[in-house]
């Protein structure tokens, strides 16, 4: 079921600077906010990203490439 979320206190240089990028691309502001919505819910994590990287970097090192601790 879809949800209603509410953002207060935006302020009018904000509001306007989303409603100019929404008009460009076409969109309402609360389309355009519901995408970026989207699009941020679905993106990895700082975290998992940091994982992720970790993860290869000592894959490149069992095979000979640089060490991973000196990339972290």
């Amino acid at each position: 079921m879809p949800r209603t979320i509410r953002i207060r206190n935006i302020e009018d240089e904000v509001y306007l600077a989303l409603s100019r990028r929404a008009a460009e691309d076409g969109l309402s502001v609360p389309e355009l906010l519901r995408r970026e919505a989207i699009r941020l819910a679905t993106r990895p994590t700082v975290a998992a990203t940091a994982q992720i990287r970790m993860e290869s970097a000592r894959r490149l090192a069992a095979l000979g490439g640089t060490d991973p601790e000196a990339t972290a």
